[in-house]
Formats: structure tokens, C-alpha cells, sequence
């Protein structure tokens, strides 16, 4: 008994270690994933219309996920590798840049933490087989995309259709819910917030969602199962709410918000506890 709890919290305490290295991968690719699209954008219309721009002559340097290494944007400098050990670096930094004191952002530590306690969550909840392997995979994207969401108001393609299909690949093997389930879940999670967004534009003419929350809400029906649809759609519709009031009462000007978060919220709820929800649910209905 002791020697399976000592195990157990080698384990627990080795996946916090690794959700704090990959949260600080995380922060580069909430920052540069929206960047290099934006770039990839800009470089398709011009060469599209035919405009030549000065960028287009002078030779690129590499901009990916690896290149160029981290710098601090004030001064350049150049972060050092015992500079970017995840939040202890930024306890000893004081939350300054080591060169030129320019203040750090709480949020690159906090990102760090959130992915470490998480993937530690993952671990604890589903094991450390193939379906605690499935579920840090899970968490580490839903973080990136409830970031970059927050952000830019954008879901990349490039996170969100291998996060439906790794969702659709897990469950081939039954590993939280059957391929038959995750397949429909998938499909009607896509068509639920497809039809939604073609009802308000036909009602209202304008755009009320983009279409990278139907792939995000496909994305999760292919983790959690088709059943678990009216419970992410009620969740992060109430979660919604309560973000759109909190902006409004904020600004004072109703003003758009992107919906992953609370998909990625409600979604991550259902992951987890969904099934526990809806049992409690209708046994006292």
C-alpha cells in the first residue's frame, strides 16, 4: 500500500513537472501559432493581387515555432535557457527582464502552472496508461486554443482538426467512450452550432460565431460523446453569459467575445465530470 502511494506521487509530481515544461512550449505557440497565420495570410493576398512589398525582396528570416529563439520585447535580449526554467525562473527574475527590467507578464507563469496542474489533474483522474496519455494531449490543446481564442478571437484549423481527429483515434480503441459514439458525437457537434449560426444570420443577417466553434465543439463531441452535447451547449452557454456580462458591465459597450472559452470550459467540465453530472442529474428529475 505505501509503495503503490509513494508510486502514485513520484508519478503525480513527475506530470506536474512535465505540463510546467510544455505550458512554457504552450506560451510560444499561443503568441506565435495566430502570428504565423497572420503572415501566411498577408503573403497569400499580396502574391494574389500582385503587389510587391518591400518584405517580399528582402530575405525572411525563419518565424516558426522553433526560430528565432525568445527575446525580450523591450531590448532584444536573448533568454537564456536558466532563464526560461518555468516559473522559478520567474520568481528569481523577479518577473523583470534580466537586462532590462522591463516587467514580465504574470500571465507566461500562470500559463505554466495551469498546464502543470492540469496535466497532474489528467493523471490523477484517467491513469498513466493510454487514456491518461490521450488526456494530457487533450488538455495541452484546449489550453492553446482557449488562449489564442481569448486573444484574437480565432480557433486555428491546425489545432482544432488534430484535436477531432486524436479525439476520433482515442476512442477507435474505446478509451472513454466507443468510436460509434465519439463519430456521431463529432458529426452532430459540428451540425448543433452550424445550424445555430445559419438560423441567426438568416434571422438577423449578421454573424454570430465563427466557424472555428463548430470544429471546436466537432472537436469535443469526438472526445466525450454525442450524449455529452446538451451538457457543453447549456454550460458554455451559461459560462457565455456570464463572460458577455462581465465584458459589458466592464466597457459599458456590448461588445463581441470569443466563444472557445466557454466551450473549452463547459467541454473540459464534461470530460471530466460529465458522466457524474448527468447521473445526479436524472436521479433527481
Amino acid at each position: 500500500m505505501f509503495l503503490d502511494i509513494y508510486s502514485g506521487g513520484q508519478l503525480l509530481a513527475f506530470s506536474v513537472i512535465l505540463g510546467l515544461l510544455v505550458g512554457s512550449f504552450l506560451n510560444v505557440v499561443i503568441y506565435r501559432v495566430p502570428e504565423i497565420l497572420k503572415r501566411q495570410w498577408k503573403s497569400e493576398c499580396t502574391v494574389f493581387l500582385e503587389i510587391k512589398t518591400e518584405e517580399q525582396e528582402q530575405p525572411k528570416e525563419p518565424f516558426n515555432l522553433v526560430k528565432p529563439n525568445s527575446t525580450c520585447p523591450k531590448c532584444g535580449h536573448k533568454i537564456k535557457p536558466w532563464e526560461n526554467i518555468p516559473v522559478i525562473s520567474y520568481i528569481f527574475l523577479r518577473g523583470k527582464c534580466s537586462n532590462c527590467k522591463t516587467p514580465i507578464s504574470l500571465r507566461y507563469p500562470a500559463i505554466e502552472a495551469l498546464t502543470g496542474l492540469m496535466t497532474g489533474l489528467m493523471i490523477f483522474q484517467f491513469g498513466a496508461y493510454w487514456t491518461g496519455l490521450f488526456a494530457m494531449l487533450f488538455i495541452w490543446m484546449l489550453i492553446a486554443l482557449f488562449f489564442i481564442d481569448f486573444d484574437e478571437q480565432l480557433l486555428p484549423d491546425n489545432i482544432t482538426l488534430p484535436l477531432l481527429w486524436l479525439g476520433l483515434i482515442a476512442n477507435s480503441q474505446g478509451l472513454f467512450v466507443d468510436l460509434s459514439t465519439a463519430l456521431y458525437g463529432a458529426i452532430f457537434g459540428y451540425l448543433s452550432l452550424w445550424s445555430v449560426y445559419w438560423l441567426f444570420k438568416l434571422v438577423t443577417g449578421k454573424e454570430g460565431m465563427g466557424y472555428g466553434d463548430f470544429k471546436l465543439l466537432g472537436a469535443l463531441g469526438a472526445w466525450c460523446g454525442w450524449m455529452m452535447l446538451p451538457q457543453i451547449i447549456i454550460l458554455s452557454s451559461v459560462i457565455g453569459l456570464c463572460f458577455g456580462l462581465t465584458q459589458m458591465f466592464r466597457s459599458g459597450e456590448n461588445q463581441p467575445f470569443a466563444f472557445g472559452p466557454s466551450l473549452i470550459i463547459a467541454g473540459l467540465i464534461a470530460f471530466i465530470w460529465g458522466a457524474d453530472i448527468n447521473h445526479w442529474y436524472l436521479a433527481n428529475i
